[in-house]
């Protein structure tokens, strides 16, 4: 596709509403609803292999480094089956493995099976992702992208705070009753996709190794990777090394729960209204925009003394988080072919994944050192991934308008390089 091309072929600057997005789709968001409201084993895991399974903390740090391990290759082996035998069996067959992998942890007893069955878990519970990611770039046209991987990490959100309430007074009970719930709902989504979602795999696509070596070609996929990773790192930290900072700050964990209550409130009431907004703009500077803000609401964190100042920071770095929300697989379903959907997505989220692995690491290893430097740091990683994505943006303008991929300019903005505003 040439220039004169991408400009005579461009959208009109108002996108369709979200109702315009394909039945498939909207099918699609119902079953991730389903699953999240009902994706309560991973939040309360730890808490259950301590009071219920009787582990030690060690133990229960072990079974769930061997979870992560076995979540960090799921993208990748997702994404490779999604392009090889189908975007819908794939979500579905990976959801009813999950099913069983949680039905067999909660019946699982004795250290060595726990943490084999938690591995297994690991392995199918994000299997979902990269066929949902492929799924949205084979039936929803480029302009409407943003707005529908938006609308899924808002589903993502919606369900989950339904499940933190529902798995929080499960956990306090000591039941085993969190596997069967989660395992049902799993069940549910696979049952929705099967029926209703079409398959949508373009071509008979490559063989899984295809793949991979196109990725490990594509240098510029493999920056995004990098950027991905790093705002990882400094994403996670809110779930891991921040709940640490704060009680060393006095925050008592109600207090601590409050403020991060406000993330999801914010993202619930104000994701969709932003959602039409920003899928008219250029990608590259909206995901580097919400990844400096994320970066700013953390390195703020260092002057944080009490629960005000913690919900004021929350509320910042959240406000980057929804402005990134579709933004990442909407840039890599530009870079991918069609046939390979699936692996790239795969390999983005093994690359955030990586970054979350990163995090605790990072974290804790400063967090001996204060709070200056711990939020310093991590607010500087934040603050590299977005220049990075600044550094790629032009490179990616160049390829997907010289039709090495699609085109990933937002209307306004085609006649001007994508490059920082001053």
């Amino acid at each position: 596709m040439n220039a004169m091309a991408v400009l005579t072929s461009r959208p009109s600057p108002a996108p369709p509403g979200p109702l315009s997005l394909p039945r498939p789709f909207w099918m699609l968001w119902l079953g991730t609803v389903i699953n999240r409201t009902g994706a309560i084993v991973q939040p309360f895991l730890s808490v259950y292999l301590v009071q219920v399974q009787g582990f030690t903390l060690t133990q229960a740090g072990a079974v769930m480094t061997a979870f992560g391990a076995g979540s960090l290759l799921s993208h990748v082996l997702a994404g490779w089956l999604a392009d090889r035998l189908g975007r819908r069996v794939t979500l579905t067959g990976g959801m009813l493995a999950a099913s069983a992998a949680m039905v067999g942890l909660g019946a699982a007893s004795g250290f060595p099976v726990v943490a084999a069955t938690a591995f297994l878990l690991g392995l199918t519970i994000e299997s979902y992702r990269p066929a949902s990611q492929a799924m949205v770039a084979d039936l929803v046209p480029y302009a409407l992208r943003p707005r529908a991987y938006g609308l899924l990490f808002w589903a993502v959100n919606l369900g989950y705070s339904v499940a933190m309430v529902v798995g929080g007074r499960l956990a306090d009970q000591g039941t085993h009753a969190i596997f069967g719930v989660n395992a049902a709902v799993a069940v549910a989504f696979a049952a929705v996709v099967w029926r209703t979602v079409p398959e949508s795999r373009p071509s008979a696509g490559p063989t899984p190794a295809a793949g991979l070596r196109a990725v490990r070609r594509d240098r510029l996929m493999l920056a995004v990777c990098a950027v991905t990773m790093a705002y990882g790192v400094l994403y996670a930290q809110a779930f891991t090394t921040l709940p640490l900072a704060m009680a060393e700050q006095g925050i008592s964990r109600t207090h601590f729960g409050l403020a991060m209550a406000l993330n999801g409130i914010l993202i619930i009431a104000v994701q969709p209204l932003a959602g039409a907004w920003l899928a008219r703009r250029d990608p590259c500077r909206v995901l580097a925009s919400g990844t400096a803000l994320v970066a700013a609401g953390f390195a703020l964190t260092a002057l944080v003394h009490d629960v005000r100042g913690l919900a004021l920071t929350v509320a910042i770095w959240t406000a980057g988080e929804i402005i990134i929300a579709g933004t990442g697989p909407t840039i890599v379903a530009a870079l991918a072919p069609a046939e390979r959907q699936g692996t790239y997505a795969g390999v983005s989220g093994m690359s955030w994944a990586a970054g979350a692995v990163v995090a605790p690491v990072l974290g804790t290893a400063l967090l001996p050192l204060g709070p200056e430097v711990l939020w310093s740091v991590i607010g500087l990683v934040g603050t590299l991934s977005a220049v990075g994505a600044l550094l790629i943006a032009g490179p990616i303008r160049r390829r997907t308008m010289s039709g090495a991929g699609q085109r990933i300019s937002a209307p306004q903005d085609l006649e001007q390089p994508c490059r920082p505003s001053y």
